[in-house]
């Protein structure tokens, strides 16, 4: 994946910041980058381009006993390709970009498609069309025409995917090795989800707090029991500490983190 990304020209730095702020505590999308050129009727944007982001979101799909189904997480990298553009034209040459990094993946053309309605949703200052594109039978992300609703003329696009489903549906492997590896089947899902989880975020220096940025540190950690973690927490901590460093360096030491979520474990005994 980095391969295919460096060849269009992707640098290592191009994340926004976790720690958001604006209409979110946190980073949901790499679409965010587009905040100023879509909302606040600049020029400018923060990132443009492809951009590995990790994020952290709740809205993963569950079954009914609260876990997570196969091909959802709590927090993963939002692979997308974020830019303003000047016509429809563009829009076709950002899908047509796309279907040439997919191919460097592995996948091939003939098995990708895209499905929806070409219906336009608002949301505040913002309006667009979605997409979705899927890969035979797993959906992979989707594809949105944006523009300011009160400017149409100042449009982007945000094609975006998650790094992890890419990975899955390129090798079909089982869902918690790929993302778990030796870890899978150590703990139960949902912990080795929350560790990861708060990896990134303490990782980013959004240490768990009443509320803001951090109380969703708090959240997360919430739900993880102590002693759930079979192999320790010390062990998942740098397991996943190594996974986010290859997007982007974490700005705490994982030795710094795993004491940091024990603390918080004790602080809940």
């Amino acid at each position: 994946m980095e391969e295919a990304f460096a060849a269009r020209g992707v640098p290592r730095d191009a994340c926004i910041p976790l720690r958001w702020g604006r209409e979110t505590e946190l980073a949901i999308s790499a679409v965010q980058a587009l905040d100023p050129f879509l909302k606040d009727g600049s020029a400018v944007t923060y990132r443009s381009g492809f951009l590995p982001q990790p994020v952290v979101r709740f809205t993963g799909e569950r079954n009914r006993e609260g876990e997570l189904l196969d091909g959802y997480l709590t927090s993963f990298v939002n692979v997308s390709r974020v830019q303003p553009i000047q016509s429809i034209n563009e829009y076709a040459d950002v899908l047509d970009d796309w279907l040439y990094v997919v191919s460097r993946l592995g996948f091939h053309a003939r098995h990708i498609s895209f499905y929806g309605q070409l219906k336009t949703w608002r949301r505040r200052q913002v309006a667009g069309v979605t997409l979705m594109f899927r890969h035979l039978d797993i959906t992979l992300g989707d594809v949105v025409l944006l523009w300011n609703a009160e400017n149409p003329q100042r449009m982007a696009v945000d094609l975006g995917t998650g790094l992890e489903r890419l990975a899955w549906a390129r090798t079909l492997r089982n869902w918690d090795d790929l993302i778990f590896g030796p870890l899978a089947g150590a703990a139960p899902r949902s912990a080795l989800d929350a560790i990861r989880t708060a990896t990134l975020l303490l990782g980013n220096g959004i240490t768990p707090a009443a509320r803001g940025a951090g109380g969703i540190t708090r959240r997360v950690l919430g739900t993880l029991a102590p002693g759930s973690v079979g192999l320790g927490v010390s062990t998942a901590v740098r397991a996943s500490h190594r996974y986010w460093s290859a997007i982007a360096p974490l700005r705490t030491p994982w030795p710094v983190i795993a004491a940091g979520i024990e603390q918080e474990l004790t602080r809940r005994r």
